[in-house]
């Protein structure tokens, strides 16, 4: 990881063409969402976050439990695009899938009276980190990612099929692979409707 932290900052992007040419180590590839999970930073450090790395065959399980999740909701004639979009995802090399721990939620909560209404919102700050920096490790590594949020969909069965925990709930998955085509243009706005500076 020799590249400083704007520049990988400013590389991170979406990216849709994703295939199974990943020259990385499986090994290594863990090892940048065991080091996401560590430190990514939580609300009272109450580390709520929990991930689910799939990888060849269960990897490609989670995509057809999608597309199939899909096909009861999208009309016939329409699914020709989302089956495309899907398979899209499924010719990754793998899928992080992003959970938080509402048992974790519940405890801190119950602890901290003052703060109770706050903590499902921390927990959602807290997994957009988390996910953020799983994004930005791989694209240091010259993996490509994107995020895709089918998790009302999908939620149940994929808990049965892997064995998930019912306290775990479901945030995103991020399909990742070699980077078959780059992402492209990307319009920024101005920065002074963004940024205020007082002093």
């Amino acid at each position: 990881m020799s590249k400083d932290f704007f520049t990988a900052v400013e590389e991170r992007r979406s990216i849709y063409s994703i295939g199974k040419n990943v020259d990385l180590a499986e090994d290594n590839i863990r090892g940048i969402v065991e080091h996401a999970i560590i430190h990514a930073p939580t609300a009272f450090n109450s580390q709520s976050g929990r991930v689910l790395l799939l990888l060849g065959k269960s990897h490609d399980k989670l995509w057809d439990i999608t597309m199939e999740a899909l096909r009861k909701v999208v009309p016939a004639e329409n699914f020709s695009s989302t089956e495309a979009k899907i398979n899209s995802f499924k010719a990754g090399y793998g899928t992080v899938v992003f959970f938080e721990d509402q048992n974790v939620i519940k405890t801190l909560q119950g602890k901290f009276e003052l703060y109770k209404n706050n903590f499902p919102i921390w927990s959602e700050q807290a997994t957009g980190i988390l996910q953020y920096l799983v994004w930005t490790g791989f694209s240091v590594e010259g993996i490509g990612a994107s995020l895709q949020h089918y998790t009302e969909l999908i939620e149940e069965e994929v808990k049965k099929q892997f064995d998930i925990p019912t306290n775990w709930k479901m945030t995103a998955q991020m399909p990742f692979g070699s980077i078959e085509a780059a992402a492209g243009e990307k319009d920024y706005m101005d920065l002074s409707n963004r940024l205020l500076i007082k002093k």
